[in-house]
């Protein structure tokens, strides 16, 4: 069965600076735990059919105005009906101050008021967009994620085998760690996928041999970032005589992830290999891929146009 996660109400009106103008007695204890939020113009109207009470409610300048063109009789009956389907909270945006009837049935049926200066259509954006990281699913997978040239490198592989070495290898050239260890990858949408470290290991390497490190405060500030898409998978395994390994590139791995598929490569290592100067070349060579350029395409062809020239001239 899939974990379901939430976010408490109170920290996403912390996050965006929500004016609480009436706080149910259990705002403590209310979370969020869908993506989307809804504008209730046809429920004002009287249309409750396919309402999704689970929702942030949010009202703008839309519904506000048709509701003071009604009486105070009929706001009521409104605001009544509304709130009896226990929504998580009504925000009103645009800096538009709750009727006398809406304060009334609020608290009648202990439904929380927040209030924003935004647009209606800026903070529907902005909280969709804060819900969908938040709420994304996710798992916890042993490796290293790193920010190489703008590309997320995953680093996966036995442990002793060297990513967290690289790691640092990587951050002294110029290029970003995000976790060590344990990565906490999300899905932020139906083709992508996010990775960061667990608060608790966040920006510490374990190098064996030395000990724990501060990746932040040994390299600086600019040597850390907390959240990367993760675009490519680098599975680094032990070299082996008996396998053959691929040296054109021509065909694409791919490892799936919470049902995403992620461009993989698998290198071998052994003493003497560079294995940070070929994670940068595989970045560099992952974005010219997503670019529309594949060097082992246009390889094969050169090979097979050469052959083709070479089988006329003997004819």
């Amino acid at each position: 069965m899939d974990e379901i996660y939430s976010v408490p109400l109170a920290e996403l009106a912390e996050e965006f600076h929500l004016e609480i103008a009436f706080a149910a007695t259990d705002y403590a204890s209310i979370c969020l735990t869908v993506q989307d939020v809804s504008r209730p113009g046809l429920q004002v109207a009287g249309y409750f059919d396919h309402f999704e009470p689970v929702r942030l409610q949010v009202m703008g300048n839309v519904e506000m105005s048709y509701l003071e063109k009604l009486t105070a009789a009929e706001r009521l009956v409104t605001f009544d009906r509304l709130f009896s389907y226990k929504v998580p909270a009504l925000l009103i945006a645009r800096d538009i101050p709750p009727s006398a009837e809406c304060m009334e049935m609020a608290k009648k049926h202990n439904i929380t008021v927040l209030r924003t200066k935004q647009s209606t259509s800026t903070i529907i954006s902005d909280i969709i967009t804060y819900l969908r990281a938040a709420l994304a699913p996710r798992i916890t997978r042993h490796g290293v994620l790193m920010e190489v040239y703008g590309e997320g490198l995953l680093l996966i592989g036995d442990s002793g085998i060297g990513k967290s070495e690289t790691a640092v290898e990587l951050v002294k050239r110029g290029h970003r760690l995000i976790a060590d260890d344990a990565v906490e990858i999300r899905k932020i949408s139906s083709n992508s996928l996010s990775g960061t470290a667990p608060a608790l290991i966040r920006n510490y390497v374990e190098m064996r041999g030395i000990g724990i490190i501060n990746v932040a405060k040994l390299f600086g500030m600019g040597a850390v970032k907390a959240e990367n898409e993760i675009n490519l998978v680098v599975n680094i395994v032990p070299w082996n005589n008996n396998v053959a390994y691929d040296r054109l590139g021509a065909e694409e791995d791919f490892m799936e992830i919470l049902g995403v598929k992620i461009p993989m490569n698998t290198i071998p290592v052994t003493p003497g290999r560079n294995l940070a100067v070929i994670l940068e070349v595989a970045a560099m060579n992952n974005r010219q891929r997503k670019m529309g350029y594949n060097p082992a395409l246009e390889f094969t062809e050169q090979i097979n146009r050469h052959y083709e020239e070479s089988a006329r001239q003997q004819e």
